[in-house]
């Protein structure tokens, strides 16, 4: 999109790239986008009902995944409503609110997301490396505690951003070349100097992406460690294994993350995008639904429980 870039203005309109293609081919694009959106709906949706209807599902382990599930259902509401009426319509343009809006949620769930992953493996570590005493350390109390500051750093990360966002000067109608308000689009698009915001994002992105990686890893060293000392090689394996569905969760979130990150082009980028938003929240329910023995259990129980009926 050609426009003249003379016109600046602190709160402009913002045109998304999207998927500037034909009719027919955006059509396409809406419903792949769509069943991947319902998909991923009514796969955490079913997650979130198995967890609170059943009462063996009441542990810690699953408070984090039905957090994750919640999660999950507002990440992907972030984005691909608003693709999927740019493809229905072909409207590319957004609102100043809008836009920040959709910035300040994408970042704040994706914060999240980085320190909940840390929270499921803590939860890891200590059933299989203190099992004794797994019921008193990862109590209720400690759950929640384990989440709030979760919350509360990434909405304070992602205010600090969208302050530095909206102190930028942009043109009237602004090119976001990617399929939302990306944080790196926007900085992209500004005619301001974002020196000091980049520097903001790269200490950041240490805190909140290295460390909880770091934590992670730690986490399952320690597991791993404990596990070797198992002399049983089924014991070995059935206790790594309750572990399978968060470590494939984390190479998903974390492959994905790095390989946007290491994109060369504008078309990879909003490509490696559309997978980063959608991939690991439609994978989730699957994973665990597929690798876990109590969610299956679970739904297996609710369908003998119906056909009973």
């Amino acid at each position: 999109m050609n426009v003249e870039k003379t016109n600046f203005t602190s709160k402009p309109t913002f045109y998304v790239f999207a998927f500037s293609t034909s009719e027919n081919q955006r059509l396409i694009i809406l419903l792949i986008i769509l069943l991947i959106y319902i998909i991923t709906l009514s796969g955490n949706l079913l997650i979130i009902a198995l967890i609170c209807l059943e009462p063996r599902l009441h542990t810690p382990m699953y408070f984090f995944l039905c957090n994750l599930s919640t999660l999950d259902i507002m990440y992907v509401s972030t984005t691909l409503p608003k693709l999927m009426y740019v493809c229905h319509t072909g409207d590319h343009v957004m609102s100043y609110t809008s836009c920040m809006t959709q910035m300040y949620l994408f970042l704040t769930f994706g914060d999240v997301e980085c320190f909940l992953l840390t929270s499921m493996a803590i939860d890891r570590y200590v059933a299989i490396c203190f099992p004794l005493h797994y019921s008193l350390i990862m109590s209720k109390w400690v759950c929640v505690l384990l989440l709030f500051p979760a919350w509360f750093m990434a909405f304070v990360n992602a205010s600090i951003i969208t302050w530095y966002i909206h102190n930028l000067t942009f043109i009237d109608l602004a090119d976001v070349k990617n399929f939302f308000c990306d944080l790196k689009a926007l900085m992209n698009a500004s005619m301001s100097d974002t020196t000091s915001l980049n520097t903001y994002v790269t200490v950041a992105a240490m805190f909140i992406g290295v460390t909880p990686s770091c934590l992670i890893l730690l986490s399952y060293a320690c597991i791993i460690y404990t596990v070797l000392k198992i002399k049983s090689s089924d014991g070995r394996w059935k206790t790594f294994s309750s572990c399978s569905s968060h470590i494939t969760i984390v190479i998903v979130f974390y492959g994905c993350g790095m390989t946007l990150y290491l994109s060369q082009s504008l078309e990879q980028e909003i490509i490696l995008s559309l997978m980063f938003v959608t991939l690991v929240p439609m994978l989730n329910p699957l994973i665990y639904s597929l690798r876990n023995k109590d969610i299956t259990w679970a739904i297996k129980r609710r369908i003998d429980n119906k056909i009973a009926f």
